[in-house]
């Protein structure tokens, strides 16, 4: 069933990466954090981002038949749960409020949902295009 996203959609997810992105790197650009504090954070978010768009490719290859090697498949998840943890563990030691914490957690959070939206909408639209061209 090849069904294109709706126009709702393709706008929520790319508000979604939109304010979740905007939202971390201005809390970065405006909080008190050492240059190399704000570095290790946008490095963690520019990470998550590429892991989960992999993984969101991977994931829908495989279920499309499309050959993934095991190794890349792996390392796929191995990427994302490790940006995850990298946030956690920056997060956890840093001397920031409880509500900095959660801001910069939500934003990463919402930044990566939104990329796997946008990559999996791309995706869709591509695979029903395709599709009308062949009928």
């Amino acid at each position: 069933m090849n069904q294109k996203p709706s126009n709702a959609f393709i706008a929520a997810a790319w508000i979604a990466l939109g304010i979740g992105m905007i939202g971390f790197i201005v809390g970065l650009w405006r909080s008190d954090m050492l240059l190399n504090e704000k570095g290790y954070y946008f490095a963690v978010l520019m990470f998550g981002l590429f892991a989960v768009i992999s993984l969101q490719k991977a994931v829908r290859d495989k279920l499309e038949g499309i050959p993934v090697t095991e190794i890349y498949y792996g390392i796929s998840w191995f990427c994302t749960i490790l940006t995850i943890t990298l946030l956690i563990i920056g997060l956890w030691n840093a001397e920031l409020l409880p509500s900095e914490k959660g801001f910069y957690g939500i934003s990463f959070i919402l930044a990566l949902f939104g990329a796997i939206a946008v990559q999996k909408n791309t995706r869709d639209s591509q695979n029903f295009n395709k599709s009308q061209s062949l009928n």
